[in-house]
């Protein structure tokens, strides 16, 4: 058993497409025949999802930051933010609109938003949401406390570990980016990562980064845009990939990340027109509040969670004015400042902790919820970047964040993106699923039959038991880039090395992988409508 359980995990890592091999080496089991041997090649195959040791939407929530009076406290303080200080600087359309539902527009021109207006719009507040993907089997279930991983971030270079070295971001990296991501389990969707520094032009830029992501994932895109009429026209565009805007409206599988709002409190105009379009226009919204405790939030934690509520729900009161119950994630991603410098820190351990309360918060509101975890401030895939991304990963999801944004890829603080490192990435995030889903106890798991059979019988151990390689892998979670060799098979391995299996995955995939989830047709309606600078043999030289 021994034999065969290491040769079937702890092998080189397959690449897309390829089976794990039933049998390793030239160890003696491989020349066995008969049923033992079938059995290893069925355990090979993929698994049915129903076998797998994690999926999408794993429950958290067993983590609590905060006490049940530490948590009152904290509400008390976002309704008190909301009715006494409000919001500057809003739009007309905003005005009117909340005015409409009770908001109060203050002589100093803040808009308030007394208890009530704010109760009335979390009563409306769309719950249980579905964020629709391109291909269904992708959809993920928003409801409770279901924990999904998602990229996102607006980094500006390439981080490339083979040069070690960083360059500017283009059109193509993006594109291959949501090729790579679209080929990773346990990211569940793809927001846009990097800046696409090759446009100049706002519009294209703005159209181009919503096509390469579209065109590179069949799961859920989130994306931005910086001018209303540039969010216009794409909704024209993906009313063509969906087959028309009833179609469209029916599965909105795009969703708009929304800066609405400039910490402390204060609106942010054109971002509010574009939130507008997206409701009217039935597009999902990451209502995005994104402040850095000690500089735009207050530096204690508490605070800083308190602001970032408090400017969600205020998003959240002029979504559901403009039309209750339309679908919208509050995005409460406060920001940690290493106060020494006042530059951000998004791989300390107060950033994994300020998002699990936020969390925590979502579930009390009963509201879809996401925040931002996961991204490191090394430089490059080392054991810095690994290690702050598994602890700042760990708290929001064990405290039931629906969805982590910029868990995976993201370095130097955002600055930077590193296209292997999702790969590397993805066994950091089945990991943390794994904790998430926890450890099931019933009359089967207690495993007390097999106990006594080992202990009574005359086995003297549980390998090769049917009750062991029945759970070996529904219950136990497997690295697919990370190895667990022995010193000495590793020296005979080539002393391979996680950050090289990465490398050669994500070449095999940008070498081989081509959606095909938008016909040609399609694709070439939207080529003569549109100013799309990816190159059409950039899609199929792969092929």
């Amino acid at each position: 058993f021994l034999r065969y359980f290491y040769s079937r995990f702890s092998a080189r890592v397959p690449l897309p497409g390829e089976r794990w091999p039933a049998l390793g080496g030239d160890l003696t089991m491989a020349r066995r025949a008969g049923g033992r041997q079938a059995r290893h090649a069925q355990r090979s195959a993929p698994l049915e999802e129903a076998m797998k040791p994690v999926r999408p939407g794993e429950r958290g929530g067993r983590y609590h930051p905060f006490t049940d009076q530490d948590l009152e406290a904290i509400v008390e303080n976002i309704y008190r933010i909301l009715e006494e200080v409000g919001f500057k600087d809003a739009t007309p359309h905003c005005i009117e609109t909340c005015q409409a539902v009770g908001a109060v527009l203050g002589d100093d021109g803040r808009l308030r938003m007394p208890r009530t207006v704010v109760e009335t719009a979390l009563q409306h507040a769309k719950r249980n949401l579905t964020l629709h993907a391109q291909d269904p089997e992708f959809d993920l279930d928003l409801s409770g406390s279901r924990v999904h991983f998602a990229t996102a971030g607006a980094a500006v270079m390439i981080a490339d570990s083979i040069k070690n070295e960083y360059r500017d971001s283009t059109t193509r990296d993006l594109y291959d980016l949501a090729r790579i991501a679209d080929n990773c389990e346990h990211i569940h969707m793809f927001q846009r990562m990097c800046v696409l520094r090759d446009l100049e032009n706002t519009f294209e830029m703005d159209l181009n980064t919503t096509y390469c992501c579209v065109a590179g994932t069949r799961k859920h895109v989130g994306a931005s845009w910086s001018n209303c009429d540039h969010l216009g026209k794409a909704l024209e565009m993906l009313h063509i990939i969906a087959g028309g805007e009833a179609a469209w409206r029916a599965r909105p599988f795009v969703s708009q990340s929304n800066c609405f709002v400039v910490p402390p409190m204060k609106f942010a105009q054109e971002a509010l027109e574009c939130l507008r379009v997206a409701v009217e226009g039935g597009m999902p919204v990451l209502l995005l509040s994104a402040g850095q405790a000690g500089a735009t939030t207050p530096a204690t934690l508490a605070g800083a969670v308190s602001q970032a509520w408090a400017e969600c729900i205020g998003g959240l009161v002029y979504v559901n004015a403009i039309e209750p119950g339309a679908p919208a994630i509050i995005g409460a991603w406060p920001f940690v400042s290493d106060l020494r410098t006042g530059a951000m820190s998004g791989g300390s351990p107060e950033q994994g902790l300020i998002s699990s309360g936020c969390a925590q918060l979502g579930l009390y509101f009963d509201l879809p919820f996401g925040t931002a975890c996961g991204m490191t401030d090394a430089n490059m895939p080392d054991f810095q970047a690994g290690a702050e991304r598994a602890h700042t990963l760990m708290p929001p999801a064990l405290a039931g964040s629906n969805l982590i944004y910029e868990a995976a890829g993201m370095y130097s603080s955002l600055l930077g993106v590193c296209p292997e490192s999702l790969i590397l990435d993805n066994d950091v995030l089945g990991a943390t699923l794994r904790a998430v889903r926890g450890i099931e106890v019933n009359e089967k798991t207690l495993g007390f039959d097999d106990l006594a059979q080992v202990c009574l019988g005359d086995k003297g151990h549980y390998l090769g038991s049917d009750h062991t390689l029945a759970v070996m892998q529904s219950e136990y979670l497997y690295p697919e880039v990370g190895n667990r060799f022995s010193p000495t098979v590793w020296e005979a391995s080539d002393k391979p090395l996680a950050i090289d299996n990465a490398i050669r995955t994500r070449d095999h995939i940008l070498a081989t992988y081509v959606p095909t989830h938008i016909p040609p047709e399609v694709d070439a309606e939207i080529r003569a409508k549109f100013p799309i600078r990816l190159m059409t043999e950039d899609l199929v030289e792969s092929a």
